[in-house]
Parts: C-alpha cells; structure tokens; sequence
C-alpha cells in the first residue's frame, strides 16, 4: 500500500530513526500530525470500544475521535479522579478495548498531562495509552524525547503521534510510533496514509538529519530550556499574570480578547512579533499572549522582547494593576 503514497527507501529510513529516537518497534509516516490524528481512531476503534479523552485536547484529536464508532467519554482537564470515573463508566458500557487520549503537551496552557498518573490508570483498568507530542518532541524531558522522557515512563505509552514541522523544524510532516502490529493495522486501515502523498523526500532527508542531531547532543533542548527559564523568570518579575510551568509556551494572560489583539499590534510595533488568542481558541475570559521559545533566540533577542512587553505592558495597564489573575 505504501506505493499510494508515494513512499521511497528514505521515508522508510525516517521511519526507522523515529523509531530508534522514541524506542518503539514501528513507525508510520503521514503527510502531517493532523492526518495521523484523523486516520488514527477509526483505524484501531470500533463500536464495541471506548476512547476516554482529556476535554482540552487538540482539534485534531478531537476531529479524529469523531471520525471513528467507538464510545466516547471526556474526563476534566489532568482530573485523574475524573479520569478513573470515566475509564469505570466504559468498563460499565462493556467497552472491549479502552484507550486513554490526550495531549502531552498542550498547546495554549503549555501544560504537562500527568503522564506517569494516566499510565498507572491504565494498567489498573486495562487501558492503552495514546499521546500527542507535537507540543513535546525534540525538547520536553531530560533527551528531549518527551512527556514519557520528562515522567520517566519511557517505553509505557502504547501510541504516540507527533511531528517533524515544529521543535524538529521540518515544516511538515507527522507520524505515529508504537508496536509493530498497531503500525501493520494503521498501514493496511488508515485513510490518510492510504489516499495521501506522503511528506517530500526532500524534508524526509531533513527530518532524519534532526533526529542523528537530537540523538548525538542536548546542547539545543538545554539552551532553549535555559531562554524559557529566563524568560519566564524576567516576565514575572516585570508583574505579568504567566500561567505556572517551565515549557517553552508561555501565555501571558489578559482575560480580554480585545486587550490581547491590542496588545500583540503594539508588540508589532516594536519589532517583536507576538498572537493573541481568544475564543474559540481558547475559553471565554482567557485570552492571552502566547509566546514560544526558540532555541534560535539569544538573550538580546529575548531581552528586546521583555523591553517590549514592559513598555506595552505599563502603555495597556496590564503591569501594576493585572487585569487578569487566574
């Protein structure tokens, strides 16, 4: 079936390296993470089965779960209590499979699931485990390798799905790593890999020139990790409301829509290139700034940003007075 897609020897020598980086047995390439998402829930669930997901996951996770006839139940956000309460909801409806979806990283808060709590509850109710780390691969954990890597449960989640086209820069591109017979079943059911072109072998040649640097050195995962620190530290201080955590996501919170646009045009202004987000992307009365950390930055760029937020900051009323505090 790979022929459909287009696949040459170098997506499967990509393939190999996504493997090798995660420790999985197999992986599959797909043209982005949105289409390993959409092609993963049909593939594997039917409508003897249940998926229980987080209620903040991606659009894509959520897109995908629509696509497929299993059960669906939706537990609070890293609630581990409501999470076992729903897992004991589907063990109820007789749910033959269960697998557990969430973000491992996530996206607008940047927090961390609770990775080591969901696989604990897995194994209690007989569970899998299925992680997005778009939000995570390449930088997240002590080797980057992500949530499992930061929660020391490396080689216990049963699925990931990630991409090339963020932290690992290809601009394009996902894929979904785990057992072989989960990859064999997504090759031979999954739609998006089977009706699609794969990613250009041009950004396959890339990806796996990123994967050997990833693999050989921490020195970029350890000087972004050191920018988010610094940026979060000199933020705070400068009196902004910054939700708690030490991912390189970092929203700036506000509360108002509007304010969050006028805020992100002022930063503009100044050279520094800042969105404002608001619903639906996020709930209403939290929007916010949302920065992201590059390892690319240096600490002038970084300070030239502060500078910048302080300035607008003091301009809008945001500093002294938080309009926001939650």
């Amino acid at each position: 079936m790979a022929v459909l897609s287009m696949m040459q020897d170098l997506h499967k020598e990509l393939e190999a390296c996504i493997s090798a980086f995660h420790g999985t047995e197999d992986s599959i390439l797909y043209p982005s993470c949105f289409d390993a998402n959409a092609g993963l829930f049909e593939a594997l669930l039917g409508p003897e089965d249940a998926v229980v997901s987080d209620e903040l996951n991606h659009a894509s996770i959520i897109d995908g779960i629509r696509l497929c006839k299993a059960k669906r139940f939706r537990y609070k956000h890293m609630d581990m209590s409501d999470l076992e309460s729903k897992l004991q909801e589907a063990d109820q409806a007789g749910a033959k499979v269960k697998l557990i979806a969430t973000d491992g990283v996530f996206s607008m808060d940047g927090d961390l699931a609770p990775l080591a709590d969901i696989v604990a509850l897995a194994r209690q109710y007989k569970a899998q485990v299925f992680v997005d780390e778009c939000h995570a691969t390449g930088f997240v954990g002590p080797t980057g390798r992500g949530t499992d890597d930061y929660w020391k449960v490396r080689g216990q989640v049963d699925i990931i799905n990630s991409t090339l086209g963020k932290a690992l820069g290809g601009a394009t591109g996902g894929y979904t790593t785990g057992r072989a017979d989960v990859v064999a079943l997504l090759r031979q059911r999954s739609r998006p890999y089977l009706f699609s072109n794969t990613l250009a072998p041009v950004v396959a040649a890339a990806s796996i020139k990123v994967f050997d640097l990833l693999s050989s050195s921490s020195s970029l995962r350890d000087k972004l990790q050191k920018n988010t620190d610094y940026f979060r530290e000199q933020m705070t201080a400068a009196g902004f409301s910054i939700r708690p955590g030490n991912h390189p996501i970092v929203p700036i919170m506000l509360g108002d829509a509007s304010l969050a646009n006028r805020m992100a045009a002022a930063m503009l202004n100044r050279g520094v290139y800042v969105v404002g987000f608001s619903y639906p992307v996020v709930p209403k009365g939290k929007a916010r700034i949302r920065v992201q950390l590059s390892a690319a930055h240096e600490k002038e760029h970084l300070d030239k940003a502060i500078a910048a937020f302080k300035a607008v900051g003091n301009q809008l009323g945001v500093i002294g007075d938080p309009i926001y505090t939650g």
